[in-house]
């Protein structure tokens, strides 16, 4: 398994609309290709900041799979508008 981690910094004073606009794009991941689990967190300190893990079978569903496909075209007309600036987004498997 492969966990996508996203820190994504939201321009502030547009959490709100990022977490509706995030309400509607999930879906959109959810339904991708090798995509195990979702989930967007709120940092607690600096409000405007979120980070976003998603398990993925592989590193190619991501990359390939669901940037490839019709459903990111929606979700990054959804999200991309909030973030300043662009997110780093790593790729990391479990160490046992």
């Amino acid at each position: 398994m492969i966990l996508e981690h996203a820190l994504l910094p939201v321009i502030p004073g547009r959490e709100r609309a990022f977490e509706e606009a995030f309400a509607q794009a999930r879906p959109l991941i959810e339904a991708a290709h090798g995509c195990r689990g979702v989930q967007l967190h709120r940092s607690v300190e600096t409000p405007n900041e979120y980070v976003l893990l998603v398990q993925w079978d592989t590193i190619a569903d991501h990359t390939d799979g669901f940037r490839g496909s019709p459903a990111y075209a929606q979700w990054r007309e959804l999200l991309h508008h909030f973030y300043d600036p662009f997110p780093v987004v790593e790729h990391f498997v479990e160490v046992r």
